[in-house]
């Protein structure tokens, strides 16, 4: 109960917001809102404690040999009913003033993939009930003679000794390498901005950025890189903060049968996974991370998916940021094996990737020339000819054969030397100084110059996406894994467990067909359900889903004859 009073003064603070607004803007003396605002307080408090009480009295649970069994709710009443052969994980997280008041919640996994409630929460348990509580569900095999019993023992503490992977304060370099800290300042500033509203200071944070934004646009040169270096100042700090709480006290062990990990500095969190639960490991490496030679390393398991209820948080995550080498090391132990030598795909997959970057650019080109005129007339306009700038050059000049427009300026422009449209300002634009074109835009601040950025860099992120994605295709068929490899943002290295295979959903699409390539998708009932190999030869892909999984995929194949 004291923790349920600690936790409402939350809604406290908000509440006695709400009101101080409500009663100023009727001028109540200031002893008035402070009287009303405690009973608020007091009243607010109460309910809260209140509402527990009943809850509380209204939850049962219990641990049979084969079931665990929960009752709750006041009004609606629920049972929940779980058989322990289907626990798949069990999570224990404690706040700070959960873990002031030794009190720890309990979340148990099924694996399931529904929508929601697919967890037993006992909220909240006594520190040591909650750990007994874990032991006893992840407990394995029959009963164990005394001899056994002493050598299971001795693998705990031997485990506990050397685990797999401990914090090292030096990983926090690789806290900054993500896109968040270039936008979390921007995020922090828009929370604040709407809290302050919410205690009626809106006035104020109008007038504060209404100041901010008439210095910035007096003064841009210092304005905009002083806001940039605060705002990737204010970025970096919150990495290395949210890094510190999160990963704080990480500790990954194994324990008989089990894989356990700890972490977290004010809100301690510890996950608990079956080995036999596990279907594979993932390397992820994000494109900041890979520059800097980091990686992630998460699960893939049955009945993980986020653990926070706002989403926010990856339950599947094994370790923080961490060193490329150390984490391919701990998924190898994990998985119970390294990573054999990735087979590159067919240098169709690359060709397949730089048409859709050129299309994808020359389709943005179209677009951006339907739509940017300039605000004045070419020069060496006649009466009657309306090349209407960069659109007209795409109609009149075609039609006229008059050499003032877009297209004309690639033919014409260059035969005559006359240097008044698209292609002369890339000339005699900078030689004369005359602005009126594509790089007077430039020049002279007309936004339309600067649309043409679009196409440009539409076409080098393409061709750079292309190369890189190509180049980071790859698979491989271990003694108990498949092994494959995707992304070039964001790069992932997944190795499936071969049994936990249910199935095979084979994909061509048109230009796929046309390059003899195939995307294979395994499904499993672990992780994100699906995992796949992209853009593979048609006979590699076939190849590699009928030897993954012997006799599976044999009755659906035809093999030609040598």
């Amino acid at each position: 109960m004291w923790a349920s009073g600690v936790k409402s003064l939350a809604i406290v603070v908000g509440a006695t917001a709400g009101l101080v607004r409500f009663l100023a803007g009727r001028d109540w003396a200031m002893g008035g809102m402070v009287a009303a605002c405690a009973g608020a307080a007091v009243l607010i408090i109460a309910a809260v404690v209140a509402y527990d009480v009943l809850r509380l009295r209204a939850t049962r649970w219990r641990l049979t040999p084969g079931r665990l069994e929960l009752r709750s709710g006041i009004t609606t009443r629920q049972h929940r009913s779980i058989p322990r052969d289907r626990v798949r994980s069990v999570d224990l997280r404690a706040d700070p003033v959960n873990r002031v008041f030794g009190l720890t919640v309990v979340k148990v996994g099924t694996g399931e993939h529904a929508a929601d409630r697919t967890e037993v929460v006992l909220d909240p348990l006594g520190r040591h009930e909650a750990e007994a509580l874990r032991r006893t569900l992840l407990h394995q095999g029959p009963h164990l003679a005394p001899g056994d019993a002493a050598r299971r023992l001795q693998d705990v503490e031997a485990a506990a000794e050397r685990p797999l992977a401990e914090l090292r304060w030096s990983w926090i370099r690789y806290a900054p390498l993500s896109v968040w800290t270039f936008t979390g300042a921007a995020i922090l500033l828009g929370a604040l901005y709407k809290a302050l509203d919410s205690f009626g200071l809106k006035k104020y944070t109008t007038q504060v950025a209404t100041g901010l934004w008439e210095w910035v646009t007096a003064q841009p040169l210092l304005a905009v890189p002083l806001l940039l270096a605060v705002n990737l100042a204010v970025g970096v700090l919150g990495a290395l903060l949210l890094f510190a709480e999160s990963w704080g006290r990480y500790r990954l062990e194994r324990e008989p049968g089990r894989i356990r990990l700890r972490r977290g500095l004010l809100t301690s969190r510890s996950l608990t996974l079956e080995e036999r639960r596990l279907r594979g490991v993932e390397i992820g490496e994000p494109l900041l991370l890979r520059l800097a030679g980091g990686a992630r390393v998460r699960t893939i398991a049955t009945g993980l998916g986020k653990s926070s209820e706002d989403g926010a948080e990856d339950a599947a995550a094994l370790t923080p940021p961490v060193p490329r080498a150390l984490a391919a090391a701990i998924a190898a132990d994990i998985a119970g094996a390294g990573v054999p030598p990735l087979v590159p795909h067919p240098p169709a997959a690359r060709r397949r990737r730089l048409v859709r970057a050129v299309v994808t650019a020359l389709v943005v080109t179209a677009l951006v020339t339907a739509v940017s005129k300039p605000p004045w007339p070419w020069p060496g306009s006649q009466a009657g000819v309306r090349p209407g700038g960069w659109t007209g050059g795409w109609t009149g000049g075609w039609t006229g054969g008059w050499l003032d427009g877009w297209t004309d300026d690639w033919t014409g422009g260059w035969a005559s030397g006359w240097l008044d449209g698209w292609t002369g300002d890339w000339t005699g634009g900078w030689a004369s100084g005359w602005l009126d074109g594509w790089t007077g835009g430039w020049a002279s601040g007309w936004l339309g110059g600067w649309v043409w950025l679009v196409p440009v860099v539409t076409l080098a992120y393409g061709l750079w996406l292309a190369v890189a994605s190509a180049a980071s295709l790859g698979h491989a068929l271990g003694p108990r894994h498949l092994v494959m490899r995707r992304g070039a943002v964001a790069r992932r290295t997944t190795a499936l467990d071969r049994r936990g295979i249910a199935g095979w959903t084979i994909t061509e699409s048109f230009f796929q067909r046309r390059s003899g390539l195939l995307t294979i998708s395994a499904t499993t009932a672990a992780g994100k359900g699906h995992y796949e190999v992209l853009d593979v030869g048609r006979g590699d892909g076939l190849d590699l889903a009928s030897d993954a999984v012997p006799g599976l995929l044999e009755p659906f194949v035809t093999r030609a004859k040598q």
